[in-house]
């Protein structure tokens, strides 16, 4: 099953819709291809995180999306690290956005470069609870440091999973990453 994503734009809004196409691949020389296509997805996953990476840290800001049972919830956030070859958020786990998290994984975030792009991104986001990985994100936001330590029982580290993202824009063709 191939996902296909199609865009469009209807009374001044755009219209997103995501559906399910059957796709029939050859058997020929399947051993070669898969040795080949994991080298070839790891390449395209590193480039895949960091221009995604990019994107959410040059707009500073971005919007999470989470659900509160059949309510969604929203609010800014603006960390974003890479670490061990994936795509990190942060939060603490006293707040709402981490019980959340924890019920249902499946978030989306959203940004626009204040230009004439904007990304969606949707993925599963999990705890890692490593101290390397807490002490990642605060040591690429300084900041963090007078609220959060790696040390202390607050600060979650969620990494991104099964990641779509679509950048689109005014003037083109959406894009979609996948990693």
């Amino acid at each position: 099953m191939k996902r296909v994503n199609i865009i469009g734009w209807s009374c001044g809004l755009i219209l997103s819709m995501t559906f399910y196409a059957s796709c029939d691949h050859s058997k020929t020389n399947e051993t070669n291809k898969t040795d080949n296509m994991s080298q070839v997805t790891n390449q395209q996953d590193s480039t895949s995180i960091q221009e995604v990476y990019d994107f959410l840290k040059k707009c500073g800001t971005y919007y999470l999306a989470t659900a509160e049972g059949d309510q969604p919830r929203v609010r800014p956030f603006g960390t974003i690290n890479i670490f061990e070859g994936k795509l990190y958020i942060q939060t603490g786990k006293i707040k709402n956005v981490s019980k959340q998290i924890g019920l249902n994984p499946r978030i989306e975030i959203c940004a626009f470069d204040g230009q004439q792009q904007w990304i969606r991104v949707q993925a599963i986001a999990l705890e890692d609870d490593r101290r390397e990985a807490k002490q990642s994100m605060l040591d690429a936001y300084p900041d963090l440091q007078s609220m959060y330590s790696a040390d202390d029982n607050n600060t979650q580290t969620l990494f991104l999973k099964d990641v779509t993202a679509t950048v689109s824009s005014f003037s083109g063709e959406p894009k979609v990453i996948k990693f």
